[in-house]
């Protein structure tokens, strides 16, 4: 994906008393971050971390369709110093959610333009190539200066796993469940893995489907319904017969 990075823009103030030769040598420049900022993400590294991207982001938005207070992205820059340009403080999370914020299209997400608010939540995927800044600079950056409430980690590849909730201004690993599964309090979800993929678990332990798996589920609802229906009218029938009783004749 390419990206650009917008230049900064230039406020300059003239003092129109002094003679105009002097002008440029009184000039006074005041730098600050231009609106609507561009993602500066690189790539990604694989097939595995694109599609994974995609499927987390897809079923938040299908779960929590009728909600309009939540804001989820991925691989989207987060500008969290008015002199990024320069300092170059920004990072691009693999997902994360935002709550408490307009659902809308973002170029990119600035802290300054957005209230102050930081993620809730953010999930790296672990790679061959960025799983040791994972694991410890953006997890030192994410519980020391973003204050993330809660940071997963998943391994496409090797499935490794893991999650922390900022308690005491320190993360803590999150004990899984039973079944496995990573309690998320801010989102009061689960995490989970499901057929070699990080999938999002209601609450009580449900699979949240995407669009297409509830069609599925509902269509195969719908056909047993049916079977059981007619399994039913069946033994029915053969009771009556066995009375002597014709069943066509009753209708």
């Amino acid at each position: 994906m390419k990206t650009a990075l917008l230049e900064p823009s230039i406020m300059v103030r003239l003092d129109a008393t002094l003679p105009q030769a002097e002008i440029s040598e009184d000039l006074e420049a005041v730098k600050f971050p231009p609106p609507n900022l561009y993602s500066d993400e690189p790539p990604l590294e694989s097939d595995f971390h694109r599609d994974q991207i995609n499927l987390l982001i897809r079923l938040l938005k299908y779960w929590w369709n009728d909600r309009n207070d939540f804001y989820i992205s991925g691989n989207l820059t987060v500008y969290y110093n008015e002199q990024q340009l320069r300092k170059r403080d920004f990072r691009g999370p693999d997902v994360f959610v935002v709550l408490g914020a307009e659902k809308r299209d973002r170029r990119s997400w600035a802290i300054w333009e957005e209230g102050g608010k930081y993620p809730n939540v953010v999930i790296e995927l672990l790679s061959s190539s960025t799983a040791t800044v994972d694991r410890g600079k953006k997890k030192d950056l994410y519980q020391d200066v973003w204050r993330v409430p809660e940071y997963y980690w998943f391994h496409p590849e090797t499935m490794e796993f893991a999650g922390f909730r900022l308690i005491g201004g320190t993360y803590i690993e999150i004990e899984p469940t039973e079944s496995g599964r990573l309690k998320s309090e801010q989102l009061e979800l689960e995490l989970g893995i499901h057929d070699r993929k990080l999938r999002w678990f209601t609450a009580e332990g449900d699979l949240i489907p995407l669009p297409e798996e509830a069609e599925r589920q509902e269509a195969e609802q719908a056909r047993q319904q049916v079977e059981q229906e007619r399994q039913a009218r069946e033994r029915l029938e053969n009771y009556l017969r066995s009375q002597g009783i014709d069943p066509d004749q009753l209708t």
